[in-house]
């Protein structure tokens, strides 16, 4: 009976697998995240601090990967997917469905963790949803600068956060270089986010994803925080969509030019490389 349902139930089209996967792979991702910043702001950092938000934000990117890699290699964030397409490595109706996917999986994530502290929020804000002020709550499920930030300084930020992001990914799995073991390039991607996070992260944030932004600053102006989740910090919110999509870009342009322009065919330099001994991705 199961089998007949799964069959039934199949997406053949490979767009619609993709857009599922990468829905799947940013809900986990996002439910990890937001879900610890959640955590640590209602529980007054009684119950989790920073560090704990960097490492669930890790946690959740190396098992969104693992959940949507053999499907859609697991960009779960739409700069990179942007990046891809820019590249030529992904076709439009594939961009389109790696779009949808992202932003309905981490809209789906916000929500869920909306009701999952649902009563806790209610209990911090007395009811009154706030994205400024002493029991602000926005900031659970998007990012805002810090206070002392100018705009230009926090689009650097998230511009050069994300620069770190596409060289570190670049890293893990170029096979012309020394890339990450198969099984193992979703935990070091995980490492990465998490060392981003823990360096990079006093400014903005580390948004470093328009997926992991735009769709819960959507779900909070519905929920009940208002339309000031677009209006504060001085229009910010549109910072975290384009800064990542230019940072992926010049990541992937400074990587060619300092390694992989210059990283020849074996059969080409006549220099061959030690084995590496297994497969990698």
């Amino acid at each position: 009976m199961l089998k007949k349902i799964g069959k039934a139930l199949r997406v053949r089209s490979n767009t619609g697998r993709v857009l599922l996967a990468e829905a799947l792979g940013t809900f986990i991702l996002m439910v990890f995240g937001l879900s610890a910043v959640a955590q640590v702001v209602l529980g007054r950092g009684l119950t989790g601090h920073y560090l704990s938000i960097n490492m669930a934000f890790g946690i959740g990117v190396t098992l969104g990967i693992h959940a949507a890699g053999g499907v859609s290699g697991g960009h779960l964030n739409a700069a990179i997917t942007v990046m891809e397409w820019i590249l030529g490595n992904v076709n439009w109706r594939q961009l389109i469905a790696y779009l949808i996917g992202q932003f309905l999986g981490s809209f789906m994530a916000a929500a869920t963790v909306f009701g999952l502290y649902y009563d806790a929020l209610y209990f911090y804000t007395k009811g009154n949803f706030t994205v400024t002020g002493p029991t602000a709550t926005a900031l659970i499920f998007a990012t805002y600068p810090s206070p002392n930030v100018s705009l230009l300084g926090a689009f650097f930020t998230e511009f050069m956060a994300t620069v770190m992001l596409v060289l570190g990914i670049q890293v893990i799995h170029d096979e012309k270089n020394y890339a990450a073991v198969k099984g193992i390039q979703p935990l070091l991607t995980g490492f990465l986010v998490l060392g981003i996070g823990l360096g990079m992260g006093l400014n903005t944030g580390y948004a470093i994803n328009p997926s992991r932004d735009l769709p819960p600053r959507i779900f909070t102006a519905i929920a009940g925080w208002g339309t000031e989740v677009f209006t504060a910090a001085q229009h910010w919110w549109w910072i975290p969509v384009t800064a990542p999509v230019l940072g992926c870009l010049t990541g992937a342009l400074i990587y060619r030019l300092f390694i992989d322009f210059h990283n020849q065919p074996d059969e080409e330099t006549g220099n061959k490389k030690e084995p590496r001994g297994v497969e990698t991705s």
